[in-house]
């Protein structure tokens, strides 16, 4: 197994260090950290780059001229990842809210399935009991939402924390996905389903992050509520 974790990145300087650590306390043989950062004001990119000569082989730098956004660095890095030789390719927030010890049992259920998913939706998974209200309703309503309008097979169609097969992330039409915000995971999933790509969900416990600001906005929730009906629009050639 050669891993490669894909973390982008904006404004977590003080968060990376913490996950990189973490990511390399493993009991994972073949694991490489791969950073794609969008020029973060606060030095994120420089960060990277230190724990990158702290790590030599383990840990690579991606550096982009601005805020691209979320899909097209995962994307950017999905790319380099494959090119590289992963045999299978993990995303993960770097902001510290997907635990990397369930990295392990990710890449176990990959023996079985193409896709390996953490997921806050499913009994034993959970959010921040001090999420405010609306982010809570918001984050359900929006997981409803897709799976109803896409026919969506998992709980947690907007999550983030994914481990996919090597053959499953080149197989799919990489260059065709183009949302940016968290409908880029939705969109995502909705691909793998229609080449009928086979997932399993892990509950997990989705903490508030301690240092940093989210990067959600009301510009991405109405991306993702648009898009999710564009995708049906796009993808209609895969539904048949």
């Amino acid at each position: 197994m050669k891993l490669y974790i894909v973390t982008p990145t904006y404004n977590e300087a003080r968060n990376l260090p913490k996950l990189v650590s973490a990511l390399m306390a493993l009991s994972i043989e073949d694991i490489h950290v791969l950073v794609v950062d969008d020029n973060s004001p606060d030095g994120t990119g420089r960060v990277a780059d230190e724990l990158a000569e702290m790590h030599p082989g383990s840990i690579s730098v991606i550096h982009r001229s601005g805020k691209l956004g979320l899909g097209s660095a995962y994307i950017t890095g999905f790319k380099q990842a494959i090119d590289a030789g992963a045999t299978a390719v993990a995303q993960m927030d770097a902001d510290l809210s997907h635990p990397p010890d369930l990295l392990i049992e990710l890449i176990q259920s990959l023996q079985d399935f193409d896709v390996a998913m953490g997921s806050r939706y499913i009994p034993g998974g959970s959010v921040d009991m001090n999420w405010p209200w609306w982010r809570k309703s918001l984050s359900a309503f929006g997981n409803q939402y897709a799976r109803y309008i896409l026919g969506l097979p998992v709980r947690d169609a907007t999550g983030g924390f994914k481990v996919w097969k090597r053959k499953t992330l080149a197989g799919m039409p990489l260059n065709r996905i183009r949302s940016n915000g968290y409908a880029f995971q939705i969109e995502m999933a909705y691909v793998a389903y229609l080449l009928n790509y086979s997932f399993v969900e892990k509950a997990f416990y989705f903490p508030n992050r301690d240092w940093g600001k989210s990067k959600m906005s009301f510009r991405i929730q109405l991306e993702a509520a648009y898009r999710v009906w564009k995708m049906r629009f796009d993808y209609r050639d895969l539904r048949s």
